[in-house]
């Protein structure tokens, strides 16, 4: 016997039963998988970014201790002030940045403050980067297409900041973005790098010229073909 305020429940497989949610309950089902979205991205970015920062982190442990000379640490210990400072900003930069991709983010204050000591640590990994490859002693399978596209990729970063800086000053933040996704994408060419050319190190045990050569330039052009397409994406949606 149900009371006149009662509400029959729905069998199940009737229409009633059938019908989907609506309401809070669905949205804040579809509030939780744009969430789960956005963060997609930086999470992919931060993942990516352990790459180097392991990498960078077994180089100062090194350095700390009182290591042995071999062809691909005499440089480093011989003058390791230049690769310290390379390997804070660009774990800073890496790390720090994966956060400027959070759409809620970007729109408050955080984005800015953040963006301030992004700046000067991209800046500092574009001139580190592109002193090492100038005046350190490097390896031999380092070769010439491999210091070429070092100063390409650290100028053209350094470049990218200066003028995404710029454009923020003008409050044309669209430039802005575009910029400092360029840079930040060549800034994390060695995660890309180090994702191609890892399993070969770990199975050959090294790298001859030629496989590091284009390994190291598949990373950097893989990265700013990535950032173009971010790019290309924004503007579509910006004029839709």
């Amino acid at each position: 016997m149900t009371t006149p305020d009662a509400a029959p429940e729905a069998a199940p497989g009737s229409t009633a039963a059938a019908l989907p949610e609506s309401g809070p309950v669905q949205t804040r089902r579809q509030t939780g998988r744009r969430a789960r979205h956005v963060w997609l991205v930086p999470t992919g970015l931060l993942l990516l970014a352990v790459i180097p920062a392991l990498g960078g982190s077994a180089r100062l442990a090194e350095l700390a201790s009182d290591p042995v000379l071999t062809e691909e640490n005499a440089r480093f210990v011989s003058q390791p002030l230049p690769v310290v400072l390379h390997i804070v900003c660009v774990t800073v930069y890496s790390m720090l940045g994966a956060f400027q991709f959070v759409p809620s983010l970007r729109r408050r204050r955080w984005h800015r403050w953040a963006g301030r000591v992004l700046a000067p640590a991209g800046v500092g990994v574009a001139l580190t980067g592109l002193w090492m490859t100038a005046f350190y002693d490097l390896p031999v399978k380092d070769t010439a297409v491999v210091n070429g596209m070092r100063y390409l990729v650290g100028t053209t970063m350094l470049l990218a900041i200066v003028l995404g800086v710029r454009a923020a000053l003008r409050r044309d933040f669209a430039t802005h973005s575009a910029w400092m996704t360029r840079a930040y994408a060549l800034a994390m060419g060695a995660g890309t790098q180090g994702l191609l050319l890892g399993p070969l190190v770990l199975v050959t045990g090294s790298l001859d010229p030629v496989t590091n050569s284009i390994g190291l330039t598949a990373g950097w052009l893989i990265n700013i073909a990535v950032a173009e397409w971010v790019i290309h994406r924004r503007r579509l949606r910006e004029r839709g």
